[in-house]
């Protein structure tokens, strides 16, 4: 559960900065206590430290004998702060000054975790530091938006011919694209031929993975 709770953390820092949902930050991310299966994500106005000013949801990570994924967390974030929801009394309570929701997901609806989530997700697995000193088998050295469900990313490594860019589908299979992708970038079944990128020496296609 600490791994989970470490996940859900990493996934929402980005959103200390960029707003979750319309305005809304993150303000914190707070284990819950008692050793429960939730996590408490805080949410209010960019730079908002006042408790009465900002929300606490709390939201059970558990389901059945799986666990809710960081995104499952997202998602449901977006989806109760917005709109009108109505809380039974039992699940409307504060902590540390700020008043604080419990989310029963089976009444929740959750918003679709959108193309730019994904690529931010994959981006930031891509240039993550590897966890050795090796250098990686590819390097991140740039991306392009160039649809809502095609990205670019430029690649550079030792086996490669030059700076190589592999479109991919950010929505796809994410854990699996990421597993493959940098063994798969040579294979010459996946050129695109006649391109006008200037910023690489080939482009792989890999948005049917």
């Amino acid at each position: 559960m600490v791994e989970q709770q470490a996940d859900i953390t990493a996934l929402l820092l980005h959103h200390v900065f960029a707003p979750l949902i319309e305005d809304q930050h993150v303000r914190g991310v707070l284990p819950a206590p008692h050793e429960a299966d939730a996590v408490r994500v805080v949410l209010g106005d960019k730079g908002e430290y006042a408790p009465d000013q900002l929300t606490a949801y709390e939201i059970p990570l558990r389901v059945d004998d799986e666990l809710r994924t960081p995104h499952d967390v997202v998602a449901l974030l977006r989806t109760v702060h917005t709109g009108t929801h109505i809380y039974p009394r039992d699940k409307v309570g504060s902590v540390m000054g700020m008043t604080m929701f419990t989310v029963d997901p089976a009444t929740v609806d959750p918003a679709p975790f959108t193309n730019d989530d994904w690529t931010l997700t994959l981006l930031r697995c891509l240039a993550a530091p590897p966890s050795t000193e090796e250098r990686p088998q590819a390097r991140l050295c740039g991306f392009l938006f160039l649809a809502p469900d095609r990205l670019r990313l430029y690649l550079d490594g030792e086996a490669l011919p030059g700076m190589t860019a592999a479109d991919v589908r950010p929505g796809g299979a994410l854990t699996a694209l990421l597993a493959v992708l940098p063994s798969m970038l040579d294979e010459q079944r996946r050129t695109i031929a006649g391109t006008d990128d200037p910023h690489c020496s080939r482009v792989v296609d890999f948005t049917d993975y």
